[in-house]
């Protein structure tokens, strides 16, 4: 069982960053990939980013290629999604999960979710 819980969302301007973090209890963090998804209003929950237990190899949507970056901390049991560069498009709810199966992009992938962090970007 593992449980998720994001925070780091906020208000920014476009252009600017923001951290996002996801603390996940249970002793058996480190044996899943971990993964963040966004859901705008009114669209569809949609693939973000994924990580590899040992925090190797991770992957991106297209549209946040060379913007954001993914990393881990298994020791904090701790999953991070570093976003640089945000567009008002990038305004959505940021939900972290995990998976047992790597790389996993897709929802039904993913065993267990957190309960979404807003971020809003204003242009």
């Amino acid at each position: 069982q593992v449980e998720l819980v994001e925070s780091g969302g906020g208000l920014v301007q476009a252009g600017g960053s923001l951290r996002l973090s996801c603390a996940a209890s249970g002793r058996t963090f480190r044996n899943y990939a971990m993964g963040w998804f966004r859901q705008a209003p009114g669209k569809e929950r949609e693939f973000v980013a994924t990580i590899i237990w040992s925090g190797r190899t991770p992957y991106y949507a297209d549209s946040v290629k060379g913007r954001f970056t993914i990393s881990r901390d298994n020791a904090k049991n701790t999953v991070y999604l570093q976003m640089n560069s945000l567009k008002p498009e990038d305004t959505a709810v940021y939900y972290c999960a995990a998976a047992p199966s790597f790389p996993a992009y897709h929802r039904h992938e993913y065993d267990y979710w957190g309960q979404g962090t807003q971020v809003t970007v204003s242009s």
